[in-house]
């Protein structure tokens, strides 16, 4: 490399703060969200866009009206991004870690276990082999009940936001949602189609115990334990179905006449009542940390 060119790259830095606010963005979807997410003002994370676009010498957010929200070469730097952000989120860990040992037993729900949580347990594994962590998946209800008798250490898992213990680590809030396909149009009487998780569901318990005593009939045709499932009928336009944000598709209608206003959710890492131990309290930091870092869990693609 000649010294002129060498002297341009060396004017060029990827900001690790700049590149986590622009990897936010995609995330959830623009500025704003990404604000929210990560705990600062909009400005904030415009600021660190426009810092890393000057470095850079060129565009990475796309702002044409209906255009698309990145640049080509914006495209480009966030597939490099998620793999800084991760080799350096890891690098801090293993510097700082401690050395552990012994086993978890940690239960998961559908919607968590097919997220980034599967990332921050891969790297907790490489950074702590001496842990074994084994893993069940299960509806929120199951594993509640799996705690209370000891056959879990923790859960992640979803419960009411009035239903917070003192001793949840609250990871984030998410609001529960009615929604249809725009073509189903509902009856002004008689039963409203209800597409329902299955027994173990808190979801379709709140929606037939407590919202049918607001005068809402709703009539089950659809029934399937998993959401992509649910997801699926709510796009055939088969009926209403309970979504919490994360589920949501463009096409989808959020229902709010007739139907009771839904309690709102949160995630959280949940203990059993037993003796801590340094590898489990050591995970759920990690997974705090990184969630608090990243402003919530993603859907894998």
């Amino acid at each position: 490399m000649t010294g002129t060119a060498m002297k341009e790259f060396n004017g060029r830095r990827l900001e690790i703060d700049a590149l986590r606010a622009l990897w936010a963005i995609r995330r959830h979807g623009g500025i704003t969200r990404a604000a929210e997410a990560l705990g600062l003002s909009q400005s904030a994370v415009s600021h660190k866009i426009k810092r890393l676009e000057t470095s850079l010498a060129c565009d990475l957010l796309g702002r044409s009206p209906g255009g698309a929200m990145f640049t080509a070469a914006g495209e480009d730097l966030l597939d490099y991004a998620g793999k800084i952000l991760g080799l350096h989120d890891e690098a801090l860990l293993s510097l700082s870690k401690a050395s552990l040992e012994g086993r978890i037993a940690l239960g998961l729900t559908e919607d968590t276990a097919c997220s980034d949580l599967a990332r921050i347990l891969g790297r907790f594994r490489r950074l702590h082999p001496n842990v074994a962590v084994r893993t069940k998946v299960r509806m929120s209800l199951v594993l509640r009940a799996m705690l209370e008798r000891g056959e879990l250490d923790a859960a992640i898992l979803q419960v009411f936001a009035h239903e917070v213990r003192p001793t949840d680590v609250v990871l984030f809030r998410e609001e529960l949602h009615w929604v249809k396909h725009p073509q189903l149009s509902l009856p002004q009487q008689g039963p409203i189609p209800f597409l329902s998780f299955d027994d173990e569901c808190f979801y379709r318990r709140w929606a037939l115990d407590i919202g049918q005593d607001g005068g809402v009939v709703l009539e089950t045709v659809f029934e399937c334990a998993s959401a992509a499932g649910i997801v699926a009928a709510v796009t055939s336009a088969m009926g209403v179905a309970l979504l919490s944000g994360r589920h949501l598709r463009p096409e989808m209608q959020i229902v709010t006449e007739r139907l009771p206003t839904p309690p709102a959710l949160a995630y959280v890492a949940r203990r059993a009542r037993k003796v801590r131990n340094s590898a489990l309290d050591t995970l759920v930091a990690e997974i705090e940390n990184e969630i608090s870092r990243y402003g919530g869990l993603v859907l894998a693609s």
